[in-house]
């Protein structure tokens, strides 16, 4: 009887154990469904960021200004107008504010279009056809007269064959005696720019600045050039460029570089290109690279470099800062790393692309961040290096250490534009709070993307580089033309004037370099 009723204590043992097993494996499912459920909401968010991004690059402003990237000379439209402040006029204060308002606003219309001062000035009088007197038939006289009009007149450029003669002269009394041979002396031509051609320095001075100033390629030079009267081909034209940026520019290329690499501060940009005959065997189809290199204003001149590379390795920059030590301003890619005595500042405009990218509010708190900085930056533009130091000290680096301890402290995780805005800036807080200690490093990379800028707008027109050689040629046109241009040179009558010196200087055999 014990063992009986011990074994029907609990008749339904073996089934409650039976549940509470489905109970225990239902939980396991259902954690693993509610973290299945999690990714995919964290994978539907990324891609309704990345939908949400695409969009706004499809249809929305192609412009990284916020409301508090507010431009120089310009404020917001509402705030801050004490008109919005001010008690309702009356009827009759409103007509007389408008009006008063309406007659000091009145400017005089400028004009869009002028001349030169220095520009020559040619009269054209107009007289009346008959200067008799309708009533007494009499001589009439000038009272006077009006300048009615002033217009602009373009006078084309024609094309001129130089011939270069020779004389030769020979004393006659030595000729007389036939004991000494006759003197002979002979007038001497300058040497060609370019040997067996035609080019003269104006006409190779043309095609440059033509090509590299204002981004004409060479094969649509050939028409204007047959209607000034000078039949060639695109070819041609190409390997003046190349013959003249080989022989005679490089020199003037390899100085700037001499000059720009004693200095400790520079900023560095890289874009691609296309060579279709590249010595390492890729298709012409592969990137090929142009770097770009542009000193501080503050330490020389300011001058530009463009480096033609078939890559875009570190082994390029490398060989080409060779010898440089100090400061190089550049964006995150990762060949800017690791080069022994360079340190490497990053650029907040990055920075703030990345968190203008993160359409959201917290992305907004990153913009703000950046732009409180630059207006800062804009106050202090036109100071010393060493006072925009001491401001940048007092004011900005606050600004930078809280906006990276709210970068750290935020949880921002995954794969949307808010986490990769934080990883790019925590990946480079060191290179971004090294513009605080000199006030000779810029807080951006701008000026390095805006120097790249006309290689990009080349590359539409010209689209690509035969040879390596021409892409060499390119880069160092470009270089001499850009740096003429931020310097007030004008780069036309530079270069010709360049080739001109040459050309006497090689005839006399004077020429060093």
């Amino acid at each position: 009887m014990v063992n009986t009723s011990s074994n029907n204590k609990n008749p339904y043992g073996k089934l409650i154990r039976l549940l509470e097993e489905q109970l225990a494996h239902s939980n396991q499912q259902n954690k693993d469904l509610s973290k299945k459920l999690d990714q995919s909401t964290k994978q539907i968010e990324a891609l309704t960021e990345q939908i949400r991004h695409l969009t706004k690059l499809l249809y929305g402003s192609k412009s990284e200004k916020s409301k508090y990237n507010v431009p120089d000379g310009q404020g917001s439209l509402f705030d801050d107008d004490p008109a919005f402040s001010e008690p309702e006029h009356t009827e009759e204060q409103s007509q007389q504010t408008i009006s008063y308002t309406v007659v000091r606003k009145v400017k005089s219309k400028k004009r869009n279009d002028s001349l030169h001062d220095g520009i020559e000035v040619e009269a054209i009088h107009h007289h009346p056809k008959n200067t008799i007197c309708d009533c007494c038939q009499g001589q009439m006289i000038e009272i006077g007269s009006t300048l009615v009009r002033e217009e602009a007149k373009f006078i084309p450029a024609k094309m001129m064959k130089v011939q270069h003669i020779e004389h030769a002269y020979e004393c006659k009394d030595c000729k007389v005696d036939s004991s000494q041979p006759a003197q002979i002396k002979r007038g001497k031509a300058p040497q060609p720019a370019i040997q067996r051609s035609i080019a003269s320095p104006s006409v190779l001075a043309k095609v440059i600045y033509d090509k590299f100033a204002q981004y004409l390629p060479l094969y649509r030079q050939v028409k204007e050039w047959n209607r000034y009267g000078l039949n060639t081909n695109d070819k041609n034209l190409s390997n003046w460029v190349i013959r003249v940026a080989h022989d005679w520019l490089l020199p003037v290329y390899e100085r700037m570089k001499e000059l720009m690499m004693a200095k400790s501060v520079l900023h560095v940009d890289e874009t691609y290109g296309q060579i279709i005959n590249r010595s390492d065997g890729k298709s012409g189809q592969a990137n090929a690279y142009n770097w770009v290199f542009r000193s501080v204003p503050s330490q020389v001149v300011t001058m530009t470099l463009f480096q033609s590379a078939l890559s875009r390795a570190r082994s390029v920059l490398e060989s080409f800062i060779e010898g440089f030590s100090g400061t190089i301003v550049c964006d995150g890619y990762s060949a800017y790393d690791k080069l022994e005595g360079v340190n490497f500042a990053n650029c907040w405009a990055h920075v703030r692309r990345y968190w203008l990218k993160a359409d959201s509010k917290n992305g907004r708190i990153g913009v703000k961040y950046c732009d409180d900085l630059y207006r800062l930056e804009r106050q202090f533009k036109r100071l010393s290096p060493s006072k925009r130091r001491k401001k940048r000290q007092k004011y900005s680096k606050p600004i930078v250490e809280e906006f990276l301890h709210w970068v750290e402290t935020s949880p921002f995780y995954g794969k949307n534009a808010l986490a990769k805005a934080t990883e790019y800036t925590l990946n480079r807080a060191n290179g971004l709070k090294l513009f605080l200690n000199d006030g000779r490093i810029e807080m951006d990379n701008n000026p390095a993307e805006n120097a790249i800028r006309p290689n990009v707008i080349g590359r539409k027109n010209w689209l690509f580089s035969v040879s390596e050689a021409g892409a060499k040629a390119n880069a160092i046109c470009l270089s001499i033309a850009e740096t003429a241009k931020s310097n007030g040179v004008d780069f036309y009558e530079y270069i010709k004037k360049l080739l001109r010196i040459y050309q006497i200087s090689a005839s006399n055999k004077t020429l060093k370099f």
